[in-house]
């Protein structure tokens, strides 16, 4: 019987519908996002390419919104 991790967390690499999915959009838009810049480009880990979980939450972060609040103005840098 193989040993269970005791420690829950996300993952820091995210696949390309992971990564759509954690930002909350669809897999096309995702891809306009990152072609427009709004969303960082992948990094290669030997034959994958991954999102940067925390890039992602930097981007999203720096997007236009109706209002603003505390932690995306840190994450930004806007602080």
């Amino acid at each position: 019987m193989a040993k269970s991790d005791q420690i829950a967390y996300p993952p820091r690499g995210l696949s390309r519908p992971e990564a759509a999915r954690y930002i909350g959009v669809g897999e096309t838009k995702f891809d306009e996002m990152v072609s427009d810049r709004l969303m960082p480009r992948p990094k290669r880990i030997g034959g994958r390419v991954v999102w940067d979980r925390i890039a992602l939450d930097v981007a999203f972060s720096a997007l236009p919104d109706e209002g603003s609040n505390r932690i995306d103005d840190l994450l930004s840098g806007r602080a």
